[in-house]
């Protein structure tokens, strides 16, 4: 099977040579199994060992209440903890008391744990309270549309910010048709190797029935995941905006405290992600709430008809989430920017762009004391400084 590289490999290969456990989270087949893999296989250590938690046996195994027992059982396998010890361990969250049982090898044997789970409350809460100090957590989600490329075999050059923004035209008509296929499929692994429509349709169908039927029902006591789903539906159609639980509470018939906690679930489970308003001139802020995105564009467009702009603008979103913290600004007149990064830099996302969407932005950005600002565009029309193709938004 082919090995393709992601771009968080590299840390990953780094903190292997570390004693703190490896922390693999993020959303069920973005390719976290496959990272881990490589990275035993890629390891110096000689004496390393898988176990998926899917399987009863190793379930049980680890499940065990005394500890030694896993120590015995690959004893028997042929281990020498006299020596360094490698054990990587998928979907952690199917062993709840598994975070003491990994305290006590790591306090007590000269092991090396690698761990993946798709919870994110799970990993950052009570996986913590116990191991603090002893893990790193590394945060896998679908491809970055460079890493899309990458298992296309693309390769692309870096590019000059030129006068005329950053767009050069042979690079564009060559990447076009794969940037158009993110906009619209995402970025899961496994979809992106697909090699028909159809083929990839099918597999986001299946990517998010697992997610309901498997993950969520794991992670949560939730009795009618069609609730769930009519929610996930109804907030395909509200990418990009304001999120209004009283609105959604009278959409779905479900009360207001069962939206707030399956809000809370899917962003947990890395289904969205919701971003804050940036907070330099409250009195003239419109409102504290929250805007809402899809960290993936497949689901996003499987799960509803989202309108082409929005699932534009959801995949602007993804790519600038590779590059730090995002936020969105409005003002009490309605005007707005759609996104500003580590609070430095200021992006409008347009499918058509204009000179005019860049003055509009640079007029609002004045509130902020923010200078840097671009115009993200789909469709490139007539160029201008400060123009940017979404497909080249990694050059910046």
């Amino acid at each position: 099977m082919n090995f393709y590289s992601r771009n968080i490999y590299a840390a990953l290969s780094q903190h292997l040579n570390t004693k703190q456990i490896t922390v693999l989270t993020g959303m069920r087949r973005t390719g976290k199994t496959t990272l881990v893999k490589q990275l035993m296989q890629d390891t110096v250590i000689t004496q390393k060992y898988y176990f998926d938690l899917e399987r009863m046996d190793n379930r049980t195994l680890f499940s065990e209440p005394n500890y030694e027992t896993i120590i015995y059982a690959l004893t028997q396998q042929g281990a020498n903890f006299k020596e360094k010890v490698l054990i990587a361990i998928d979907e952690i969250q199917l062993v709840p008391n598994l975070p003491s049982v990994l305290k006590y090898l790591y306090d007590t044997y000269d092991i090396k744990f690698i761990v993946t789970g798709s919870s994110a409350y799970y990993m950052k809460n009570m996986f913590s309270e116990s191991l603090a100090g002893r893990k790193k957590l590394f945060e896998v989600y679908p491809l970055s549309f460079n890493e899309l490329l990458s298992f296309n075999g693309i390769i692309i050059a870096p590019l000059p910010l030129e006068k005329q923004g950053l767009f050069v035209k042979s690079e564009y008509e060559r990447l076009k048709n794969y940037y158009e296929t993110y906009i619209n499929y995402g970025g899961f692994p496994e979809v992106v190797l697909a090699t028909s429509i159809a083929e990839k349709s099918d597999m986001i169908q299946d990517i998010i029935s697992s997610y309901i039927n498997f993950d969520i029902a794991l992670l949560s006591d939730i009795r009618n995941p069609a609730n769930l789903y009519k929610l996930m539906r109804l907030l395909a159609v509200r990418i990009g905006t304001k999120l209004d639980v009283s609105k959604l509470t009278s959409l779905t018939g479900i009360s207001r405290p069962t939206v707030e906690n399956y809000l809370d679930l899917l962003e947990q489970s890395y289904l969205i992600r919701t971003i804050p308003v940036l907070s330099k001139s409250p009195d003239r802020e419109i409102t504290k709430a929250r805007k809402i995105y899809f960290l993936d564009n497949g689901i996003a467009s499987a799960s509803a008809e989202a309108g082409s702009g929005a699932l534009f603008e959801n995949a602007v979103f993804n790519q600038l989430l590779h590059h730090g913290d995002i936020a969105y600004y409005q003002l009490k007149t309605g005007k707005e920017i759609d996104f500003i990064l580590n609070g430095e830099i200021c992006f409008e996302v347009k499918e058509t762009a204009t000179e005019a969407d860049l003055r509009n932005l640079k007029a609002i950005s004045g509130n902020l004391a923010i200078d840097k600002g671009y115009v993200i565009g789909r469709h490139p029309a007539k160029l201008f400084d400060g123009y940017i193709w979404g497909g080249f938004i990694q050059h910046i």
